[in-house]
């Protein structure tokens, strides 16, 4: 179910730009279910793989900065939205893998290397927001 769950997810926008059903509903309901899905991850994933304090710190700083990202915009837009970048889908992505790439590699290091990847996103996330840029 999760990965069905998951992979919906991720196409699901891609499929409306492609069909041309694109609606703005849809959009705030695809920022919803990409919260609701992170959420997830946190919530019932990342307890189960015993990860160290310091990436459990790492973890909550891109979290707080993406929640503050969020704010900014609905601050200055009156409007809830988050950016869909490339760099963000692509942590997406990685978080979904997530469970699967435990097969082959410790938890500690799979982790990190989204922690990487969702660092450089929140900080593209950043730079986007502070520039007034619309979301992508």
């Amino acid at each position: 179910m999760y990965l069905i769950c998951g992979f919906s997810d991720m196409i699901d926008g891609e499929a409306a730009r492609k069909t041309g059903t694109v609606s703005k509903f849809g959009a705030r309901l695809d920022t919803a279910s990409d919260f609701v899905f992170a959420l997830v991850c946190c919530i019932k994933i990342l307890p189960l793989l015993h990860l160290p304090l310091w990436l459990w710190m790492w973890i909550a700083l891109v979290a707080l900065t993406k929640i503050f990202n969020i704010a900014v915009v609905f601050i200055r837009k009156k409007k809830l939205l988050s950016i869909h970048s490339a760099l963000n889908k692509t942590t997406g992505f990685a978080l979904f893998l997530l469970p699967l790439s435990l097969t082959f590699a410790e938890a500690v290091y799979s982790a990190a290397m989204i922690c990487v990847l969702a660092t450089v996103a929140v900080m593209q996330e950043v730079y986007f927001v502070a520039k007034g840029q619309e979301v992508l």
